[in-house]
């Protein structure tokens, strides 16, 4: 292990704390003076803006002749981003599932996955593909930004600039006379003084929080770039092969923006933020990088990925739907057994990968016991959680007094 190794995985780690907080702090600021929540952000901003070292990658291996690769990096990620990243993250704090998540966006990102792996069938995800992956996410980007700021133009917000200029109006009417517009009474120039001052505060404002987020930005890609090439070159002074190194390193390297920002945002108590980021970032993943990249060149799916890894990834997607429903939170429990899966996916991987002998039984052990229970459990949780919501609806119900 060299001093070089060494100082690049530092580097790389403070780099992504850093971005992290950069990005989050930027985001929260930007969601407030945009008029928008810090879950629409999560979203939309900051999703699409972790996702950006997944798009160099898919990007540089389609312009590079091997576009094949950027199916295994998004699929690795967005399992990574669910089992590892939430995992972690809710390890350290529960965290909150707005209703809108549980009603809206998780069934989006279950039907992007489910949309992949279709479009993948043929083994193939042409630019017609591509083409109805990137209009699906950019519809969706549109359409969640529209509901959110018609949501929160609440007619209490509109004249919060407008009762200066308003004010002086009405005293001027009291006394009988009225100041033709441009009169120049002291009253109009400070009303307009305010409006030019606020306007330019928000504008201000704006240019900061992007200034911000574009900097965390730029500390995430770089930082996880230099962990990702400092992990590798441990991976191979280890003896592991490329095929682990990029299932294992690369998938996890390229999802390393997204542990940043949830971590951040966990600590921060942005915790809807966190979430937003992971769901937001797997459709992003989905529909502009496998999108953009299939627009440049059409992408071949390897037999393995349809039999195994897109599978996985869209069960991993549903799982999250019941877990966030049970009491509109991921606990801790929950994160472990997020990261628990995750552990047993890239021990799979790294046996099947080996031609391990252990392989056969570990495949039996999951695919017979571990996952049918989980999936039973998940099942009785969300029966259970459903029956708690009816109760107390009927509950309401009986004490409103009849008349």
């Amino acid at each position: 292990m060299s001093a070089l190794t060494v100082a690049a995985l530092a580097v790389g780690f403070v780099l992504l704390v850093a971005g992290g907080e950069s990005l989050v702090r930027g985001a929260g600021r930007l969601a407030v003076t945009l008029g928008i929540s810090p879950l629409v952000v999560g979203l939309t901003v900051v999703a699409f803006a972790t996702s950006t070292p997944e798009l160099a990658v898919s990007v540089d291996a389609a312009l590079s002749g091997h576009p094949g690769l950027a199916v295994g990096n998004v699929v690795g990620s967005n399992i990574a981003n669910i089992l590892l990243i939430l995992g972690l993250t809710a390890l350290i704090a529960p965290l909150l599932a707005n209703s809108r998540i549980v009603r809206v966006d998780i069934p989006i990102m279950v039907g992007f996955s489910i949309l992949l792996l279709v479009v993948a069938l043929d083994g193939v995800i042409s630019s017609l593909d591509g083409l109805l992956l990137f209009v699906g996410v950019v519809a969706y980007v549109v359409a969640t930004v529209v509901i959110s700021r018609r949501r929160t133009a609440d007619p209490t917000d509109a004249p919060q600039v407008e009762p200066t200029v308003g004010d002086a109006g009405s005293a001027e009417g009291t006394t009988g006379e009225q100041s033709p517009a441009g009169s120049g009474t002291p009253e109009s120039a400070a009303g307009a003084v305010g409006v030019d001052s606020a306007e330019a505060g928000a504008s201000h404002s704006v240019l900061k929080s992007s200034a911000l987020v574009a900097l965390g930005v730029l500390m995430l890609v770089v930082g996880a770039r230099l962990l990702v090439t400092a992990a590798s070159d441990l991976a191979a002074a280890w003896g592991m092969s490329d095929l682990v190194i990029g299932l294992t390193v690369v998938a996890i390297g390229t999802s390393l923006p997204e542990l940043a920002t949830s971590l951040v945002a966990a600590f921060r108590g942005e915790r809807d933020l966190a979430v937003g980021n992971i769901v937001g970032s797997n459709m992003f993943n989905i529909g502009a990088v496998l999108g953009l990249t299939s627009l440049i060149t059409p992408i071949e799916v390897a037999a393995g990925a349809i039999r195994f890894d897109l599978p996985i990834m869209v069960a991993v997607a549903l799982a999250l739907l019941p877990i966030a429903f049970t009491g509109m939170a991921i606990k801790r429990w929950e994160g472990l057994l997020f990261a628990g899966f995750y552990a047993a996916y890239i021990a799979y991987v790294v046996l099947q990968a080996s031609d391990h002998d252990a392989l056969e039984p570990f495949s039996t052990a999951m695919l017979w016991f571990v996952i049918p229970f989980t999936a039973v459990w998940l099942i009785v949780l969300a029966t259970y959680e459903l029956g708690v919501i009816r109760g107390r609806r009927q509950m309401r119900r009986h004490l409103v007094p009849e008349e």
